[in-house]
């Protein structure tokens, strides 16, 4: 199944001075709305208390955290445990005591009973941070290695820098609109990683191919020859996916909402980068025909 002819010939290449105008510029701004603002951090990375509350009925989940923004809790995760019992993540409450924050969340929850409540200190959350970065600076190592080893390490530093250009711009729309950063959208970060180095893989294995298979034709064009070759399937896999993302978007809940738009940002950008940033950065480095034929050995015979 083709969503596109494979003998289309749109010519990427062209357009890629435009294209890394419009990186540089998108990804400066994601930066500087980063060094500026910083990221709206969630519980998982701020610390807390959470807290066990049961309900004699079912309880409204929306109306739960409308009445607890109205006692003052603006930074609240409300989970359903099962029909009668939620999970309440509260941001640190400074000068607050045990007994009045259980007093405020009374009020604000009439006839519900508050059940175990746990605390969750600045180091544990400094230390899920720190690991969570380390997490993706290893992924990133890991992915340079293997592309330099598979491929051409030209290919390596053209793909890391699409790889890092795609969380930055994330981060930098999270940052930019104040979405709450936590673990679960941490987790999307990974995957979109991912996913976009999928797509990068793909057209620089058939780069390859086409190096070796066609003789004639300068780098830019058998890059566009080859990102052309691979264009339906992207289209068709990152559409479907897109799809999926979009409907966890809209109809997931607000436990999936930063998920689910780190997801489907990633996804656009991420097909973006794969073709105008990896592409256009690994012909940029001097890609050619050399680096990738297969090396010929020289047979000698041993003559008495």
């Amino acid at each position: 199944m083709e969503f596109f002819k494979t003998n289309t010939k749109i010519q990427f290449m062209r357009q890629r001075k435009g294209a890394a105008i419009f990186s540089a510029i998108i990804f400066l701004a994601s930066l500087l709305a980063l060094i500026t603002q910083g990221l709206t951090l969630g519980l998982d990375f701020t610390g807390g208390s959470q807290i066990s509350v049961n309900f004699t009925q079912p309880p409204d989940i929306e109306k739960v955290r409308a009445n607890l923004a109205v006692e003052g809790f603006k930074q609240v995760t409300v989970q359903s445990f099962s029909r009668t019992e939620l999970s309440i993540r509260l941001a640190p409450q400074k000068g607050l005591s045990q007994e009045q924050l259980q007093a405020r969340l009374a009020n604000a929850m009439p006839g519900s009973t508050i059940g175990s409540a746990d605390y969750i200190g600045p180091q544990v959350s400094k230390t899920l941070l720190t690991n969570g970065i380390l997490a993706i600076i290893v992924a990133l190592i890991s992915t340079m290695a293997y592309i330099a080893f598979r491929f051409e390490y030209r290919f390596a530093v053209a793909a890391i820098v699409a790889l890092i250009h795609d969380p930055v711009l994330i981060l930098g729309i999270f940052s930019f609109f104040h979405i709450e950063f936590d673990m679960i959208v941490l987790t999307a970060l990974l995957t979109v990683i991912g996913y976009s180095l999928n797509d990068t893989i793909v057209v620089y294995d058939r780069v390859r191919e086409n190096f070796r298979r066609v003789r004639k034709g300068t780098p830019l064009e058998i890059m566009d020859l080859s990102i052309n070759q691979t264009l339906s399937r992207t289209i068709i896999t990152s559409g479907l996916t897109l799809l999926v993302v979009l409907a966890l978007l809209f109809f997931g809940g607000p436990m999936l909402h930063g998920f689910s738009l780190a997801m489907a940002i990633g996804i656009i950008i991420g097909t973006y980068s794969s073709i105008y940033v990896a592409g256009s950065l690994a012909v940029a480095f001097g890609l050619d025909r050399k680096h990738l034929l297969i090396p010929t050995k020289r047979i000698e015979d041993n003559l008495p």
